[in-house]
């Protein structure tokens, strides 16, 4: 990379809700950003903070060292950088793209094979865990997948985001362990919905419980984070969305399968959350704290979900 090691120069494609504090973290922690975002208006308002605005994603890998990329899923992924504007083309040999989203581990394998025979740019697959409050305060934790070498050499990177980064293996590896990550995020948040509309149906102050249970067996930062947001009906501002959970969940469910994984839990959250995304009151892509409605709706009419 042209410049040294400790300051390389960042290009971020994708400031969307997890991405826009880590682009802010990355200014904070002195590095030189320029971002990209399909829709400009949120990318924006990151210029107040320092960043340049590159007027297309390829203009933004020519003038970086480190690409960095946290996009919705595979589809735009895919699209970014081997699309018909696709920053494949103006990649340079050792330049590094680290891939921020949490998307598919197979699809992953093969567009680092490509994206290395094309041009001879390393990819590193680095799907990010803790949600808003930890993406905020730089303390995310970073699962890696790719070459140590390469890793090592996107530290600037991470020490600015993260509080811990380990290295899962190949290209892929690190989101696989997101998967398991969310297999356990996933069917967390829908217990704790099952629960807090038990506890409302049952006579319990189900506002109550989050702090009560705060530090026993049953805590857990979903719990800490979302819990207070079900139990008051609460869903905004928006800090996860049901869809980026469906879309990991119903990935485990898929790998699960090819694998020959026995999933469970992980299959029935899959389909709480498509039912309770074709659940009308909860609104067009709700916070995942709406979870909570179809648990309450289906207890008010006598079923269960």
């Amino acid at each position: 990379m042209p410049e040294t090691a400790a300051r390389p120069r960042i290009g971020f494609v994708g400031t969307g809700l997890i991405g826009t504090p880590m682009v802010e973290r990355l200014l904070e922690c002195g590095l030189s950003v320029s971002v990209w975002n399909r829709t400009i208006d949120k990318a924006t308002p990151l210029v107040a903070f320092g960043a340049t605005l590159a007027e297309s994603p390829r203009a933004l890998a020519q003038s970086c060292d480190v690409v960095c990329l946290c996009l919705t899923n595979t589809t735009a992924v895919h699209e970014v950088v081997f699309g018909q504007h696709g920053i494949d083309a103006v990649m340079r040999r050792g330049q590094l793209l680290i891939d921020l989203s949490s998307i598919a581990p197979d699809t992953t394998r093969d567009m680092a094979e490509r994206l290395d025979s094309a041009c001879g740019a390393r990819w590193i697959d680095a799907p990010v865990s803790g949600g808003l409050p930890l993406a905020r305060a730089g303390k995310l934790i970073v699962f890696a997948g790719g070459e140590a070498d390469d890793i090592a050499r996107a530290a600037p990177v991470f020490e600015a985001l993260s509080q811990r980064v380990t290295h899962m293996g190949g290209h892929g590896a690190g989101q696989l362990a997101k998967s398991c990550n969310q297999m356990i995020v996933a069917c967390n948040l829908v217990t704790i919905a099952e629960m807090l509309a038990f506890a409302s149906k049952s006579g319990i102050d189900a506002t109550r419980l989050p702090g009560a249970l705060a530090g026993g067996f049953a805590d857990s930062l979903p719990l800490q984070i979302f819990g207070p947001r079900m139990a008051a009906g609460v869903d905004t501002p928006r800090i996860g969305g049901l869809g980026t959970f469906r879309k990991d969940i119903d990935q485990v469910v898929r790998l699960a399968g090819e694998c020959g994984a026995y999933a469970p839990m992980a299959t029935r959250a899959s389909e709480v959350m498509l039912e309770a995304s074709r659940t009308a009151s909860i609104g067009a892509d709700p916070d995942v704290s709406r979870v909570v409605t179809l648990f309450l709706t289906r207890a008010t009419a006598g079923g269960s979900a």
